[in-house]
């Protein structure tokens, strides 16, 4: 289905002033509003409320997203309500619960299609579920983790222990598991093989990861929120346990982070590529010189503990962080430097993705160019055309001779992956023995691509054009 999308209505969205703009807000969950578990969702629903916001519950076992009249709207199974949705104005907070399931993910998906500002994406979402996979992110960004190992299947937990090259106790843990729930803590050898031949004798499939155990008193979350630290707090382990979660019962105290522990907290948030996460880690000995132990990053925070620690409303601090459009981001289509578009009233031709290009405008080939008044009359592809000229702009050619040049601009309605953009702007220009067409970092955005510079028509067929 095609959706269309009007340009005039996208520059108006990302050029509005900073301040507080009414929105629409979708807490998609999967669980019960009657359970303990959906406390922060009832908080996004109430917050979002008071704040004049329109909020929508997704009650995600069902639900179901319409097409209309280029409208999209959604449902939860055997409601007759349709809650409006869109790619201006819409966000979409997940909750953890969401992961349990691949047609709720698959929901996800859907959501971030159409263009809504997901908080989280999907990779967020499942990058963040699994334990090992976060484990090997944060190696990439040089995060210091208690050491981990993988069990792959019953009969190799031996091996895996021996990898680990730790003393008893340690800790084991399922891939995918939060609030504490799957998380073991291990004192001997016959205790790891009893443990492990129980779970396999329920599960299979079930997968393991063990990890050295970092003694301590407790740990401590941080909640990042757009590349920003807005509150921290320290959860004491529980007595006769070792676990430190909130929902287990856990004592909670405000943290105050060392430079350092906000460095790494950052990293950690960025390194799963979250909007509104919490990281949990263990303090270093130096907390100012030596950085943290990262256990987690959440993609779903709870938020009774830390707004009792801190003191601070997170719920509505979330909920006006996202006022703002221009701290909503979206999920973007992968795709090659070069992929067919469809110009009007040129047809399909090849457009070159420049991710380097930080012009003012797009530009597309042409010649025969006359200019009537404030009309430009020109060729591209064997066809002629006239357009009204928008300005005129002043390009550094650059080169041996480093030259400024005249180009005309003028506005086309280009067509991509089924939608259509009315009004974007280009720039003529003779590009004889170059690519015709190239499109620059602010249409990219407009379209909501991602250049893979490895690849070439990752989403569209070249077929006749060369």
């Amino acid at each position: 289905k095609e959706r269309r999308l009007m340009v005039d209505s996208f520059k108006s969205f990302i050029t509005e002033q900073n301040g507080k703009q009414p929105y629409k807000i979708l807490v998609v969950s999967a669980e019960p509003e009657n359970s303990k578990l959906f406390h922060t969702a009832q908080r996004v629903t109430d917050e979002a409320k008071k704040s004049g916001h329109k909020v929508f519950v997704v009650k995600v076992e069902g639900a179901i997203i319409t097409y209309d009249n280029n409208i999209y709207k959604i449902s939860n199974a055997g409601d007759d309500e349709e809650f409006e949705i869109n790619s201006s104005d819409t966000i979409a907070i997940v909750r953890g619960s969401v992961r349990l399931k691949k047609s709720y993910l698959d929901l996800l998906s859907q959501l971030e299609k159409i263009g809504v500002c997901m908080v989280n994406s999907r990779d967020t979402v499942e990058l963040s579920s699994d334990k090992y996979r976060t484990y090997l992110r944060l190696q990439d960004y040089g995060l210091t983790q208690p050491k981990t190992v993988l069990i792959p299947n019953e009969k190799t937990w031996k091996d895996a222990l021996e990898k680990l090259e730790s003393k008893f106790p340690i800790i084991m843990k399922t891939l995918e598991g939060s609030k504490g729930i799957g998380v073991l803590f291990i004192e001997s050898e016959r205790q790891i093989e009893s443990l492990i031949q129980l779970l396999y004798s329920q599960n299979n499939d079930v997968d393991l990861l063990i990890q050295e155990y970092i003694k301590t008193d407790g740990d401590i979350r941080v909640i990042v929120l757009g590349g920003k630290v807005i509150a921290a707090m320290k959860r004491d382990v529980i007595e006769g346990d070792f676990r430190s979660n909130v929902s287990q019962g856990a004592k909670v105290k405000e943290y105050p982070l060392t430079e350092l522990e906000v460095e790494q907290c950052l990293l950690a948030a960025k390194a799963i590529d979250g909007s509104w996460t919490a990281v949990d880690f263990i303090p270093s000995k130096n907390p100012k010189k030596e950085p943290p132990f990262i256990l987690e990053v959440n993609h779903s925070p709870g938020t009774e503990g830390i707004e009792k620690a801190s003191g601070q409303n997170i719920v509505k601090l979330v909920i006006d962080h996202y006022s703002n459009p221009d701290n909503r981001h979206y999920v973007p289509i992968q795709c090659g430097y070069f992929e067919i578009i469809n110009i009007k009233p040129f047809g399909d031709t090849v457009a070159k993705f420049d991710t380097g290009n930080s012009a003012t405008a797009s530009t597309i080939h042409a010649d025969k160019i006359k200019v009537d008044g404030k009309k430009v009359t020109w060729t591209y592809n064997g066809k002629t055309t006239t357009s009204k000229i928008q300005r005129i702009a002043k390009v550094d050619v650059g080169g041996l001779n480093n030259y400024t040049e005249k180009r005309y601009a003028i506005l086309l309605d280009i067509e991509f992956t089924g939608s259509i953009y009315k009004n974007v702007e280009f720039l003529l220009d003779d590009r004889t023995d170059r690519t015709p067409v190239l499109l620059n970092r602010k249409t990219m955005r407009m379209l909501n691509v991602m250049v893979n510079p490895q690849r070439k028509y990752i989403i569209t067929t070249k077929y006749v054009l060369d």
